[in-house]
Parts: structure tokens; C-alpha cells; sequence
């Protein structure tokens, strides 16, 4: 078809063939949808309000550009959990809606003294590219149609019942009738546009450019179309358009503009802190956590309107993996529900439901829409506790710290009986030390852990390093009691170590432990007590780049098992492998292999298990679990070794009490051959 000179210095014109009052019913039906569209989002915005307030401080402007514009998370999801599919939808919406505003500017721009830009070579561009974007954004909805019906052809349907709960199911996305009609809206949407392109172009040829390469297509399916035919079409696609601005905020497609919201607002602390109560608001409500969903920040409450049921969250859950109720994207929509009915959240969202969760994050690091479950899972724990509603075996780990400031229960001597015969300094004995070795809980009394600890110990001491160790006077971080819920003896410990940290002017801190790392790096600082803190993989790496220490050289195939709060909530990644000589962010291992052992290339080769780095699968300890009893048949611990058996490694390689303990007997049920270590362990077989 052939380009005219007309089309190229005019431009196209708007409303072809309308009758005159057609302009004042299309914009007034146009305004009026949007109007509707816009007090629905009012209502959303004060049922947001209603929540404690937040800084909205716009520290979370970057995440818009991140995470909204560059949909970091949906790129950094498998192929099959849909990432290119919702790429396409987004990306395709967004080309289409950045082409009507441009189409709508260039219009009335003589209204303000500025000519028409929409023709000439800008014209035949704007067709292409929104062209383009029209055909990806089809393709994007179609793929989500047949991926929905795949679900649900393949597991079954996740339909809500009458309560509006989620069957325990393999299908992670919820399924409604409006579901499919929200897909075959955009879909007709997409359809009807092209189509009244491929029709304008039949009826007024002097519009016609190849360059808009679908209408073109459509027009030479459609040729002989009268006016009236076109006319209709425009109508048709008009009123679509009208449906889905009144429609917006009853979909799930609505995530794409509240997201906006949710991350503008975003509040600036890592994932692995937990929000501090304000004793202030206790004294004067008496409330402790969330009892009702309105306890919950209005950020929170925002990117509850963010969810799009994607089912991500859930999909990636050690708890609801190995059959929990705990489904998190149900927890997000009992919480939603709960805000809408005003009603008690416990009741609603069960406490079966909040007592499964090991607080690994996994949830939050999935979610598109920067959710943060936990944070609304431990608040509703803080209230269950300060209400005295916790029972069994969580309260004995509470009252052991409680009175012994020992997770385990043991007496503060108790610390220094693993460092019989070794030498450790002590920092009591006054002397200066750049690191201080924090041992933690788990170090000082599990025979396993213990001999992580000691191995630790060897290492810095046969590399020079100046350290010491607090002995009786360290105590239990209160990660564990942070996490159930008890937020007062949380207090309690972090005040007094933050005490003993000022006596002795610590700086530096090392530790073994990654929840005592974490508490430590992101939590402490809110008691004056900041400092930096290292995970002992870290420290030990360093040593090795240094050539103070040689890396690992065990026999045999190794896989390395990724701690939760030392991998995907703290980004500590890279470390451990560069202990076993190799180096994530290289291609070549070998060259790194011979540098770090002194010409010898390590006999092992590191296996990954399916699910290692920040995407790596929980042992099941965290968030006070490993205090708790778990069925047999519902343990996080067996579906993991199950996992990382399957790599065919010789030596499970850990980095962290918790996992270490968790993991141990499921191993030996499965296979007693295989041996299971610490990483310092290794390094001390290979340092002598």
C-alpha cells in the first residue's frame, strides 16, 4: 500500500466520519468512567488511611524506576513462572498507554500554541512502535489466558470457597469468573483497536501506512468495509475502553497503578528488620501487634490493593510446600478482607496459619509488589503473644531466654566449656582486639555447632587475626523471641548486649550464626549498637584473597546449602562458594581455584542444588520453628534433603547452626553415608 504525501503532512484525523456529536458523548462517557474509576481508588486510598501512618517520605522513588518501570522482580522469576508472559502484558500496556497520551497531546496541542507534531517521519514511527506494543501486549494476554486454563486443566481450579479461603493445591493462581473476563476485556481491547486501524485504513486509504504493519494486515483482510462498519468498530473499542476504566480497581490488573503507591512509599529498611514497637503507643493504647488489620501501617495496607494473586509467594513457601495451611497469598487476602469487614485478624487468617511461618522471606524476596507478609505475620504474633495465646513448646524457648539469657536454657558459664584447651581470648582480659568472635546460642551448646565454632576459632587464630570472645557475658540476641512475637524480651537482650558491646568498645563483630548476624546488622542499631558485622564465610573469604589461608580442598563432590538469612535476606552469596574456590560471578572457576589454593585445583566440584543463592529452600528452623514440633510428614527439613541428595555430592556443605541442626537427622534418615559439614569445617581440614 502506498504512503500518500497527505498522510505524512497532515497527520490523522481524529473522529473520521463521526457525526457532530459524537466528540461530546465519547469525551463525556470517557471523563464519566474515569471519574468512576477515580472514586473507587478514593475509597481504596481511605480505607488506607484508616492503618497506623507511615513516612511517606518518598524514599522509595527509586523502587518505582526498579521495580515498576523496570520490573526488576518479574525479570529476575523463572521463564516458567510466567516472567516473560507479564513483561509482555506490562510493557505492551504501557507502550499502548504512552502512545494514546502522545496521540491525544499532538491533537490539542494548537489549543496551546503549539503546532501538530503527530505526522511525517514521527508519524510513521508512532505507528510502528505502536503497532508493537499493541501486538506484544496481545500476545502477553493470550499467553495468560492459556496459562491460566493450563492450570487449571493440569491441577485443578484454586477457587475460593464461601469463607473465600484457597484449596491447598499445587495451582497458585486464584481462579474467578472475573479472571477470565479481565483477559477477554484486554484482550478485545487489543483486538478491536487493531481492528478499527485495519478499518480506518479500508475506508479512508489516504491514512494508510504500511508502517503500521497489523492495521495493515487487518485492512487487506477487510477490504470492501463501509463507513458504517468502521464507525461501529470505533464505538465497539470505546466502549471497552470505558468498561476498563470502571472496571480498573476490581481487577488484579489494578496492581499496575497501586504499585505506584506501594513503592513510592516504601519504607527504607532491609528485609531482614522487623519494625521496632513504639512503647509510646503501647503505654497509651495497650496494643501490642496487629489485632486488626488497621494496626497494620497504611503502607502495609497499600500493597494489600497491590496484590495481584500471582500465587509467587505462595508457589515459593517451605511451609505450604510441604502441605501447612499457611498459604501467604491467602494470608494477603484474609488481611484485605479483614481491612474491608473491620473484624479480628487471628480468627480470620488462623493461627495454625500464622505459627507455620519460619519468617524466611522467601514471600517477600518473590513478590513483584514489594509485600512484606512477615512483617504482618509477626505482628499478628506480637498481639497473639501479649495476649498470653501462645502455647506448647514456643513458650519454653521464651522463658529459657527469659531467665537464662540462653536459648537453650543453659547458664552463662556454660559459654566458655568448648573453649577448653584452645586459648581463646577473652575480651574481659583487656586487651585489645579488632574482631569480636560472637558465638551465639546454638555455638556454645550444640555439639555440631560447637565444632564449627572451634573450627572458626583455629582459622583466626592461624591467619593472625586479633579477636576475642565474650563468654559468659554474651546472651542470646533474641532473634528467636523477636520472631515469635515477644517483643519485650527482645528488648530486653538487645539492651543488655548493647551495653556490653559500648563497655567494650566493639567495632567489628564475627559471627557463625546467620540470624545472630542478622539481628545484629540490622536490628541492633535501633539500641545504639552499630557496628559492622560479618558472616564467618565473609571474614574467612577475605583471608583467603589475602593468601592468609588456603580455601577448602576436600575430596569428592560437594553442595552447598544456602542459609535464608545469610543468602536471600542478607545477599551474602558469594562468599561461601569462594570458600570452595569457586566464584559465581566468573565463568572460568579454574583460574580462581588455582589462585585461591596455591596452584592446586581442588578434586571437588560444587553441585548446585535446584534451589541455591537467594532462591535457595528453608530448613525450617526459622522464625522460632526449630523450637516447635512439626508432623512428620510435614518437616521443610526432608523436602530440602531431598533436594540437595538429588545433586549426587558426596558432602552437604552448610553455613549455619540452625540449618546444620534441622538438616542433620532428615540426612541420616535418608542417607547415612553422606556426610554433612560446615564450611569452616573444610577450610580447617585444609589449613591443618
Amino acid at each position: 500500500m502506498v504512503q500518500t504525501r497527505t498522510t505524512l503532512e497532515t497527520g490523522r484525523e481524529e473522529f473520521l466520519f463521526q457525526a457532530a456529536w459524537a466528540k461530546p458523548v465519547f469525551y463525556g462517557l470517557t471523563f464519566l468512567s474515569l471519574a468512576l474509576c477515580g472514586w473507587q481508588v478514593l475509597q481504596m486510598l481511605r480505607l488506607w488511611q484508616k492503618g497506623r501512618p507511615s513516612a511517606w517520605t518518598g524514599a522509595g522513588w527509586s523502587g518505582i524506576v526498579q521495580f515498576v518501570f523496570g520490573q526488576r522482580k518479574v525479570k529476575q522469576a523463572r521463564a516458567k513462572d510466567g516472567a516473560p508472559m507479564h513483561l509482555a502484558i506490562f510493557y505492551g500496556f504501557l507502550g499502548l498507554f504512552i502512545a494514546t497520551s502522545l496521540l491525544g497531546l499532538a491533537t490539542y496541542s494548537p489549543l496551546i500554541g503549539l503546532a501538530n507534531w503527530h505526522k511525517g517521519t514521527y508519524y510513521l514511527v508512532y505507528e510502528f512502535l505502536a503497532d508493537t506494543a499493541g501486538l506484544v501486549f496481545l500476545v502477553g494476554v493470550s499467553w495468560a489466558f492459556i496459562r491460566r486454563l493450563a492450570y487449571v486443566v493440569q491441577m485443578g481450579p484454586a477457587k475460593p470457597n464461601a469463607e473465600g479461603k484457597l484449596p491447598h493445591t499445587k495451582n497458585p493462581l486464584t481462579t474467578e469468573w472475573k479472571d477470565w473476563a479481565v483477559l477477554v476485556l484486554l484482550a478485545a481491547l487489543a483486538k478491536t483497536g487493531f481492528l478499527v486501524e485495519g478499518l480506518r485504513m479500508v475506508v479512508d486509504p489516504s491514512s494508510a501506512v504500511s508502517a503500521s504493519y497489523v492495521g495493515h494486515l487487518y485492512a487487506q483482510i477487510l477490504t470492501g468495509a463501509s463507513k458504517e462498519v468502521y464507525v461501529a468498530a470505533w464505538w465497539v473499542h470505546a466502549a471497552l475502553v470505558w468498561a476498563f476504566f470502571a472496571t480498573l480497581p476490581l481487577m488484579r490488573i489494578k496492581h499496575i497503578v497501586v504499585a505506584f503507591f506501594g513503592f513510592a512509599g516504601k519504607p527504607d529498611w532491609p528485609m531482614g528488620r522487623l519494625q521496632p514497637i513504639d512503647m509510646d503507643e503501647v503505654e497509651k493504647t495497650g496494643l501490642v501487634g496487629a489485632k486488626v488489620a488497621t494496626d497494620f501501617s497504611q503502607w502495609h495496607l497499600t500493597t494489600l490493593d497491590a496484590c495481584m494473586s500471582c500465587g509467587r509467594c505462595t508457589e515459593v513457601c517451605p511451609a505450604y510446600g510441604v502441605g501447612k495451611v499457611l498459604n501467604p497469598k491467602q494470608i494477603v487476602q484474609d488481611i484485605h478482607r479483614g481491612l474491608r469487614v473491620g473484624d479480628d485478624l487471628v480468627p480470620r487468617v488462623t493461627e495454625e496459619a500464622i505459627w507455620a511461618c519460619t519468617t524466611c522471606n522467601a514471600c517477600v524476596e518473590a513478590c513483584p509488589v514489594a509485600i512484606r507478609h512477615v512483617d504482618m505475620i509477626v505482628d499478628m504474633r506480637r498481639d497473639q503473644v501479649a495476649e498470653g495465646k501462645l502455647s506448647g513448646t514456643a513458650t519454653t524457648v521464651l522463658r529459657q531466654i527469659g531467665s537464662t539469657g540462653h536459648s537453650w536454657g543453659q547458664p552463662a558459664s556454660s559459654r566458655e566449656d568448648w573453649m577448653k584447651g584452645l586459648d581463646i581470648p577473652l575480651a574481659r582480659d583487656g586487651k585489645p582486639f579488632e574482631y569480636l568472635f560472637w558465638v551465639g546460642c546454638a555455638g556454645a551448646t550444640d555439639p555440631a555447632a560447637v565444632r564449627t565454632t572451634k573450627a572458626v576459632a583455629r582459622l583466626l587464630k592461624k591467619a593472625g587475626v586479633s579477636f576475642a570472645c565474650l563468654g559468659r557475658e554474651e546472651a542470646c540476641t533474641g532473634d528467636p523471641a523477636r520472631r515469635i512475637g515477644d517483643e519485650f524480651t527482645f528488648i530486653e537482650q538487645a539492651g543488655k548486649n548493647a551495653g556490653v558491646f559500648e563497655k567494650y568498645g566493639v567495632k567489628k563483630v564475627v559471627t557463625a550464626c546467620p540470624h545472630c548476624l542478622n539481628t545484629l546488622l540490622n536490628e541492633y542499631g535501633d539500641f545504639g549498637a552499630k557496628m559492622e558485622v560479618l558472616h564467618h564465610t565473609q571474614l574467612l573469604a577475605e583471608l583467603v584473597g589475602q593468601k592468609r589461608l588456603n580455601a577448602a580442598q576436600p575430596r569428592g563432590s560437594v553442595t552447598l546449602h544456602d542459609p535464608c538469612y545469610l543468602a536471600r535476606v542478607n545477599g551474602i552469596v558469594d562468599a561461601p562458594r569462594r570458600l570452595l574456590g569457586e566464584d559465581s560471578d566468573l565463568d572460568d572457576k579454574s583460574e580462581l581455584q588455582k589462585e585461591l589454593t596455591g596452584g592446586m585445583i581442588p578434586l571437588r566440584v560444587l553441585t548446585e542444588a535446584e534451589h541455591n543463592g537467594k532462591k535457595t529452600l528453608c530448613c525450617g528452623a526459622g522464625g522460632g520453628r526449630m523450637w516447635m514440633d512439626d508432623h512428620p510428614t510435614q518437616r521443610p527439613a526432608d523436602r530440602r534433603v531431598k533436594e540437595l541428595l538429588e545433586t549426587g555430592a558426596d558432602e552437604v556443605a552448610v553455613a549455619c547452626p540452625f540449618c546444620r541442626i534441622m538438616l542433620e537427622p532428615a540426612l541420616k534418615q535418608e542417607n547415612e553415608g553422606i556426610r554433612l559439614v560446615d564450611l569452616a569445617e573444610l577450610m580447617q581440614e585444609a589449613n591443618g
